[in-house]
């Protein structure tokens, strides 16, 4: 099985997060194992002083993992790029990617107003569009956009079609 990968990408703020936790009850609805990557450019921490994973990552662990019946984590000492990501993945139907706009997957490109529109000439691979109501028919370019590049667009709370839209994609 090959999963399939959307990304879903836009400006900082433009509602990535709240479209993907949308997106994944009405994947699994249809059955769709779902797995998410997120893009942080600012660094994260997972772990916590006091916790057994945290000494032996103190300790100079490169990788430590936590297992449960229910769940596992691995927290691995370097970054790793999105397609090794899309590899570990693969066992699930989809992968919902948060930003690298710069990837070549197939993309649902997020805007919020006029200023987010640059984005459309900079951002490769995109199958959809999701904008506020008053962006889908009112702006020029957004509609000269769609007649050179037809995808679908969608306003963010049609999410029942968008989860449609990528099963279709999914499923052809």
């Amino acid at each position: 099985m090959t999963a399939k990968v959307w990304q879903i990408t836009g400006y900082k703020n433009s509602g990535k997060t709240t479209l993907i936790t949308a997106l994944i009850p009405l994947l699994k609805e249809k059955g769709c194992r779902t797995a998410v990557v997120k893009h942080d450019t600012h660094g994260f921490n997972l772990d916590h002083p006091g916790t057994d994973t945290h000494s032996f990552h103190e300790a100079g662990a490169d990788a430590v993992a936590i297992t449960s019946p229910y769940q596992t984590a691995v927290i691995v000492e370097e970054g790793e790029t999105l397609q090794q990501l899309v590899e570990r993945f693969q066992d699930y139907d989809v992968i919902l990617v948060e930003g690298f706009k710069q990837e070549l997957y197939p993309k649902l490109l997020l805007l919020r107003d006029h200023e987010d529109e640059e984005l459309l000439e900079s951002v490769r691979g995109v199958k959809g569009l999701v904008v506020h109501r008053d962006m889908k028919k009112e702006h020029e370019l957004l509609l000269e956009y769609n007649k050179s590049n037809p995808v679908p667009v969608f306003t963010w709370n049609e999410t029942d079609e968008i989860a449609a839209f990528l099963w279709h994609e999914m499923k052809s």
